[in-house]
């Protein structure tokens, strides 16, 4: 009879220990879904503040794209009227290159003409040389206008740059790697190369 007590009484403890246990179990899933009820309702909240935050900033950004895009459309079009100024400038600086290259065989001639007729003595044929001196000097005259200018470097340093050397000669009386003589004159065209001078250079002597 003792028996069947404890053990009527280790039930009850045993009913009311689980009882317990399920409670505190209870409890606490309520208390985990209190924390998630709020923990969602604290991202609903931080996802509806982004959404209300969204459209402006997508305008912020729409507005900082077009204006770099305009400032780019800008730049492009500052180079190209910058490239046109550049091509219409060298149009009228160079534009009669191809013209006044071929011409200068006529000053050529004009020039061996003068040198050939420096030492004539008949009257006559000394009249004629100075015609073809002034026919020279006009030539020359009118190119300059144009931007033309005569490449004549005697005494000058070498430049390769303006001169082609045709020859090195010894020179005690001149500077190493000077010109002492101009075989063919050369022309600049608004300070552009158009026909390097023909040159003789000196070198020291041996």
């Amino acid at each position: 009879m003792a028996n069947q007590d404890n053990n009527d009484i280790d039930g009850q403890e045993s009913a009311e220990s689980l009882d317990d246990q399920q409670g505190n179990e209870t409890g606490q899933e309520a208390g985990d879904a209190v924390v998630d009820a709020t923990s969602e309702a604290g991202q609903s909240d931080d996802a509806q503040a982004e959404a209300s935050e969204d459209p402006l900033a997508a305008a912020q950004a729409e507005v900082a794209q077009l204006k770099d895009q305009l400032l780019r459309a800008k730049a492009d079009m500052d180079n190209i009227r910058r490239r046109g100024q550049r091509d219409v400038e060298n149009a009228h600086k160079f534009g009669a290159e191809k013209l006044i290259g071929s011409l200068l065989p006529v000053l050529d001639s004009l020039e061996k003409a003068v040198e050939a007729s420096e030492n004539v003595e008949h009257e006559e044929s000394r009249a004629m040389a100075e015609g073809i001196a002034l026919s020279l000097k006009l030539a020359i005259d009118t190119l300059e206008k144009a931007g033309v200018a005569p490449v004549r470097p005697v005494g000058e340093p070498f430049d390769p740059n303006l001169h082609e050397a045709m020859a090195m000669v010894p020179s005690p009386d001149a500077e190493p790697n000077s010109v002492i003589d101009v075989l063919q004159t050369g022309y600049t065209l608004n300070g552009r190369i158009v026909r390097a001078a023909r040159v003789v250079v000196s070198k020291a002597p041996e």
